[in-house]
This record gives C-alpha cells, structure tokens and sequence, in this order.
C-alpha cells in the first residue's frame, strides 16, 4: 500500500490517495478538492480510482467529490446520506474490501454524528476524530466527552505503533497521542 497526501490549501484539509501497489487500483479518503496534482498523479501512475471514503460531510472534506464523480466511475461510503445520492452507507464499526484492500472502519461521534474512522493496515485516517495534539471541536461537554471516549475504546485500543492520518495538520501516532494529547489529558483531569 502506498499513501500520497495531498493538502488543500485554503481550507488547510487533508485528502489522501491510497493506493493497492499490487492491483493498481485506488481510493481517495475525504476528497476536499480535486486538483491537476490529483488526476495527474492517478493518471500518471496508471492508477484505477474506484472509491472515495469519506469521514464526515463537513463541506471541507467532500468539496471535491462531485469533481470526482465527472471524471471517474467510483463508488462512495459514508455515514451520512447526504454525502451523494449514490452512497454505500456505512454506520457503526465494520469492514468492506475497496481496491482490494481489507478496510476497517469505526464510528466515533462527538465532532459529527456521522464520524467515521478508516483503519487500511497500520494506518488509520480519522477525519476531524483526533489531530496531532488535539481532538475535533464539539457543540458541547456531552459531545466532546462521548468523543475523547471513543477515541480512547475505539482509537487507543489499536496498538501505540498505529500512524493517524488527520483531516487537517500533520501526522501523529495512536502512542504519542496517548502522552501527549491535550484536550485527552484535559478530559482526563476533570
């Protein structure tokens, strides 16, 4: 498996193009804006796009998906029908098989109600669920503390090694957010 990251700018949001080294095929996880960078490195790689997973229907992380939809035949999950009219719905915690990579996927509540987290191997890409430091904003101290408690059962259980891959900023893992996550160490010292 290989992963490219790719940064939209005036949004400062994350999409990520995963992709299957040995089939060629590939999917795109929160499609924020699809830029020439994108469709050239999927053309260039030779790369067959099939799906878009998306972690939450906040605008900024599915800006680019009907962009996507114009130029390629995929399929898209989410928690949300209002994602797209044409969407595989997922909800609670299980696997599907895209671009013939076994995908886990976790609903984590509390930044949105249709949060999801993606786990492909030893990465998970949370959405605004968790950042390097930080955990997504919420409405209210129910939302946030359902939040920081499924980060802790859901996220924390996955091993220390786990890279996050976050809607927005940089990378960080499942062991340093363990130590080092304020708003997590906040909830716990209430």
């Amino acid at each position: 498996m290989k992963i490219y990251l790719h940064m939209n700018f005036s949004t400062l949001t994350n999409s990520y193009l995963v992709v299957n080294e040995e089939t060629k095929k590939a999917l795109i996880i929160d499609p924020c804006q699809i830029s020439k960078d994108i469709i050239t490195q999927i053309e260039d790689g030779g790369y067959n796009l099939e799906a878009a997973l998306v972690t939450h229907k906040h605008k900024s992380h599915i800006s680019g998906l009907k962009t996507l939809k114009k130029i390629y035949d995929i399929s898209t999950y989410a928690a949300d029908t209002e994602v797209s009219s044409d969407l595989n719905l997922i909800q609670g915690d299980g696997v599907i098989k895209v671009a013939g990579l076994k995908i886990e996927y976790f609903s984590v509540p509390g930044h949105s109600s249709d949060s999801i987290v993606y786990k492909i191997g030893n990465t998970i890409f949370t959405g605004d669920v968790i950042f390097a430091g930080r955990v997504g904003s919420s409405s209210c101290n129910y939302t946030k503390t359902r939040l920081c408690n499924g980060i802790r059962t859901k996220l924390f259980s996955l091993g220390d090694e786990i890279t996050i891959m976050p809607g927005h900023g940089p990378l960080t893992s499942v062991g340093a957010e363990k130590h080092f996550n304020i708003d997590l160490k906040a909830l716990s010292a209430d």
